[in-house]
């Protein structure tokens, strides 16, 4: 990976601060790591979802490995608190070389962003001791449906998925990480479908999730904008449109994403 979609600024790291605080009580029911002690974390960008595992798991140590040195400097202002429990690593994760060894991995949103997810999963296992676990959290973009039907939300989610493939990434990798994770020679494989399926019967959770979509949305913006992809108007109508869904009285707006726990 050598390119991000949603940008380094400083209002992108507080969105990867807030957004895991929003997902958190999807996402971990399912996350298991419980008599971990050595968890080495890939894509861990500026510790959002270590802080959450540290939260939960007073005796995990977790190695944080990211590309990125910007995200990572921003992880360790973050974590300072935690700065005994946490190591930073600036590696690439496709070629990833570290002198331990681990008792369990987590993945979450990153995969997504990177050109060849099962390089990544392979390296990864190579770190990993006999029986350690593994869990993933990933998205499965085309599975996004609103009612009622929103043209320019349709095209500005195009040119975003468009934008994340022509950067290397995979806007549906959730719907392969069986595949992944086999082919890079884990066992005991289980996928679980996870997301939001919401309209008027819970109003409350319909406007939360559709200001949440928004911020994520036009987190890729400036670079959509830069690339000529999409213009400031499409941007304004994007955001009328999903304004406009919750005032529709038969609103639908439905994602899911992928979840993967395997074994070594």
């Amino acid at each position: 990976m050598e390119k991000y979609i949603h940008g380094f600024n400083s209002q992108e790291q507080q969105r990867l601060i807030d957004q895991a605080g929003f997902l958190a009580p999807l996402i971990y029911p399912t996350v298991d790591f419980s008599g971990c002690n050595k968890l080495l974390e890939i894509g861990s960008g500026v510790g959002a979802q270590t802080g959450v595992l540290l939260g939960l798991y007073p005796e995990l140590k977790i190695t944080s490995v990211d590309f990125s040195e910007a995200q990572l400097a921003k992880a360790q202002e973050n974590l300072k608190d935690n700065s005994d429990r946490v190591t930073f690593v600036h590696q690439n994760a496709e070629k990833l070389v570290l002198g331990e060894e681990f008792d369990s991995a987590f993945i979450c949103w990153a995969l997504e962003h990177m050109t060849d997810p099962l390089q990544v999963l392979r390296r990864v296992r190579e770190h990993l001791l006999p029986s350690a676990k593994i869990h993933i959290t990933e998205v499965f973009n085309s599975t996004f449906y609103c009612r009622p039907k929103s043209p320019a939300m349709d095209f500005y989610y195009q040119k975003y998925n468009e934008q994340q493939l022509s950067f290397g990434g995979n806007p549906d990798v959730g719907s392969q990480l069986g595949n992944l994770l086999f082919h890079a020679g884990f066992k005991e494989i289980q996928l679980l479908r996870n997301g939001f399926h919401l309209d008027q019967s819970n109003r409350a959770e319909l406007k939360r999730f559709i200001d949440f979509w928004k911020i994520l949305m036009k987190s890729v913006a400036p670079g959509l904008l830069e690339s000529g992809s999409v213009t400031q108007n499409d941007i304004d109508q994007m955001e009328f449109e999903l304004d406009r869904i919750l005032e529709d009285e038969n609103a639908v707006f439905f994602y899911q994403f992928v979840q993967a726990k395997a074994t070594v």
